[in-house]
C-alpha cells in the first residue's frame, strides 16, 4: 500500500450554479435515504460524491436525474426543475445494473446515448453516427464498434457506458461508479475525458470509493451518510477526522508517520478481482 501523492486537480470553477438541493429528505418505501440535503454544483466542476454502502449516494443521483422525487425541500438543475432538462442530463447506473448478457452491439450501445435527440421514427442519421463514432474514439473504443457488449472486460463495459453518455452531448453527467473495478491506466483515461468535459464547461457529479481519486482528479466533494456530512474542496477527503464522521466504523486510522487512514468497504470485496487487496490508503 502507498502513500497518496499530493491532489493535481485544477481550481474549481467559478460561474453559474448547475445544480442546487436545498433541504430535500427523499426515501423509498416511508424509509428514508437521505434526510435535509443542500448541495450547490457550479457549472462546470467536477464532484466526487463519497460515502459507504448505502449512504444514499445513487440515490443523490437519481434525485437530481429526476427519476425520484423529494419527499420535501427544492431542486433546481439547469435552471429548472428536474426531469425539465433530460435531454441535457446523461445518467450511468452502476455497472450491476446492466444486462451484460443483451444481444447489443458496442455502436449500438454509444447510440442509446441519442434517443433524446433522434425523430420521432428513432431512426439514425449521419449526423448521430459521426457522433457516436467520436464518443467511441474519445474514449479509445473506436476499433470494437461490431463487437458484443457481453463479450468486453469490465473496464472495457465502462468506457463503452462512458462514450454513451459522451454521444447524448449533456450538459450534466450523473455517473455511479464509473471507474470502479477498472485498472489504473483506464482509470487515468475515463478520468482524463472527464476532465476534458469540465474544461468544455460541462458538469460532472460522480459517485466513487476511490479517494485518491477523488483528491487528484475532482475539483470538489460531498461526502454522505444518509445525510450531507460535509461538503467542499475535494482535498477534504485527506480529513482523517471527516472520513471518520462519514464511514463511521468502516475507518481505522494507524499511529506513526502523521496517521494513515485505511477504509475497508465491502463493496470492493464483491468487485475486486480475486487476489487484489480491497483497501484505500490516504496519508496526512
Amino acid at each position: 500500500m502507498t502513500s497518496a501523492p499530493p491532489p493535481r486537480r485544477a481550481a474549481a470553477p467559478a460561474g453559474p450554479i448547475a445544480v442546487a438541493v436545498e433541504g430535500v429528505t427523499v426515501g423509498y418505501d416511508h424509509r428514508p435515504a437521505l434526510t435535509d440535503v443542500s448541495l450547490s454544483v457550479t457549472a462546470g466542476s467536477l464532484l466526487a460524491v463519497i460515502g459507504p454502502n448505502g449512504a444514499g449516494k445513487s440515490t443523490l443521483l437519481k434525485l437530481i436525474a429526476g427519476i425520484i422525487k423529494p419527499w420535501t425541500g427544492r431542486l433546481t438543475v439547469l435552471g429548472g426543475p428536474p426531469g425539465s432538462s433530460a435531454g441535457r442530463i446523461a445518467y450511468l447506473p452502476q455497472a450491476e445494473a446492466v444486462d451484460w448478457e443483451f444481444p447489443v452491439t458496442v455502436a449500438e450501445v454509444v447510440m442509446m446515448g441519442r434517443y433524446g435527440r433522434l425523430g420521432f421514427l428513432r431512426e439514425p442519421r449521419r449526423r448521430d453516427r459521426e457522433v457516436v463514432g467520436q464518443a467511441l474514439d474519445k474514449v479509445g473504443m473506436g476499433e470494437a464498434t461490431d463487437r458484443q457488449i457481453g463479450a468486453l472486460s469490465g473496464g472495457q463495459r465502462r468506457r463503452v457506458f462512458l462514450a454513451r453518455a459522451i454521444a447524448a452531448e449533456p450538459d450534466l453527467y450523473l455517473l455511479d461508479e464509473p471507474v470502479t473495478g477498472v485498472d489504473a491506466t483506464t482509470q487515468e483515461d475515463l478520468m482524463d475525458v472527464l476532465e476534458g468535459e469540465a474544461r468544455a464547461g460541462k458538469t460532472v457529479i460522480a459517485t466513487t470509493h476511490d479517494l485518491i481519486c477523488a483528491a487528484q482528479r475532482f475539483h470538489q466533494a460531498a461526502f454522505i451518510n444518509g445525510r450531507l456530512v460535509a461538503a467542499g474542496p475535494a482535498n477534504l477527503v485527506l480529513d482523517q477526522q471527516l472520513l471518520a464522521e462519514t464511514y463511521g466504523g468502516h475507518v481505522l486510522v494507524l499511529p506513526g508517520d502523521g496517521g494513515r487512514v485505511i477504509i475497508d468497504d465491502a463493496h470492493h470485496h464483491d468487485q475486486a478481482p480475486s487476489g487484489e487487496h480491497h483497501y484505500h490508503e490516504d496519508s496526512r
